[in-house]
């Protein structure tokens, strides 16, 4: 049996990773390393970096705290397929406690050696955030035990969530975001919810006459105005390229064609002076929206709806407001 082999058949037996698919689980296993330590060895000691767990897969763990007059004290025994160190590593602490191997012992360590967990949110989006939220679900319930609680706002978990689900070029939601909240909204038909892709027609022309970093800053300019623009219950997100998507709770179809056609108005007017070089330019705009239960009942369906309109409002002659069958 490979290394590689080792490690993904003890995640698959691991309880943290239960949920996880395989093709989840190959990802994970490939930021983890192996480690083999001797009766006595030490894992790790009290006040060294916290940014690593691990996973026993074969001998025995003990971890010792030490008492105000200095002795050794046992707190804990890790067995075969038990984890430890999570909670350190999603604090973003040193460790408070010594690890020593009570047999000769093998763990897997993840991440491995010179790998952190952002290397792997930003090789794997959809696994890192994943295995954050179960990390988050397990290490609350130890926390908990032990009458304590996850610091939801810590400056490590807030650079995760920034990680996993924010663009860094906008500053809005990413598509990660989108795909694995959106679900979260459609739970009642007698709820409408409205999506829309927002997409500019006439784009391709800021590139082309005023190079892609005026592109860049064009796009910045239309996050920050929609931004500003919508009610506070409404999510925005950069989608893709220059397609943005925005959620609307309780928003059904004449409701959802008010607020495309403000929209509209808003971008069509938007004041792009600055990064055209004072030409005058005006942003030509077309909106797509699919809504829910009505244009599909699911998040996928609704996402594929909406997303194929605006090309073909841009088709019909641009600045168009389809909804999903119009076309």
């Amino acid at each position: 049996m490979t290394e590689l082999q080792k490690k993904i058949r003890l995640l698959s037996k691991t309880e943290l990773f239960s949920t996880c698919d395989g093709e989840m689980i190959r990802q994970i296993a490939g930021f983890c390393s192996l480690y083999s330590f001797p009766r006595g060895g030490t894992v790790f000691r009290i006040g060294d970096p916290g940014n690593s767990f691990y996973i026993v897969r074969s001998g025995e763990i003990a971890v010792f705290q030490r008492t105000e007059d200095k002795r050794e004290q046992e707190i804990a025994r890790y067995g075969c397929g038990d984890s430890f160190g999570e909670i350190d590593m999603l604090m973003n602490t040193g460790r408070n406690a010594d690890a020593r191997a009570a047999e000769k012992s093998e763990l897997v360590r993840f991440p491995g050696e010179d790998k952190t967990f952002l290397d792997l949110v930003l090789a794997y989006p959809p696994t890192g955030a994943e295995l954050l939220r179960l990390f988050m679900q397990t290490t609350s319930a130890r926390l908990r035990k032990y009458n304590g609680l996850l610091k939801e706002n810590s400056p490590w978990v807030n650079e995760m969530r920034t990680q996993v689900y924010g663009d860094k070029l906008t500053g809005l939601f990413n598509k990660t975001y989108l795909e694995e909240q959106l679900p979260g909204y459609l739970r009642s038909a007698s709820q409408p919810v409205s999506l829309f892709m927002i997409k500019p027609d006439n784009f391709k022309l800021i590139n082309d006459n005023f190079g892609h970093e005026a592109g860049d800053q064009a796009l910045v300019a239309i996050g920050s105005a929609l931004a500003g623009h919508i009610p506070e219950n409404a999510v925005l997100v950069r989608f893709m390229g220059n397609e943005l998507a925005c959620v609307f709770p309780g928003t059904g179809r004449e409701k959802a064609l008010r607020v495309a056609r403000d929209i509209q108005g808003l971008l069509n007017s938007l004041d792009l002076s600055a990064i055209t070089k004072k030409q005058a330019f005006r942003l030509s705009v077309s909106i797509g929206i699919a809504v829910f239960p009505d244009h599909a009942q699911e998040a996928e369906g609704l996402i594929s709806r909406a997303h194929a309109l605006p090309l073909i409002g841009r088709e019909q002659g641009g600045n168009r407001i389809l909804f999903s069958g119009d076309a």
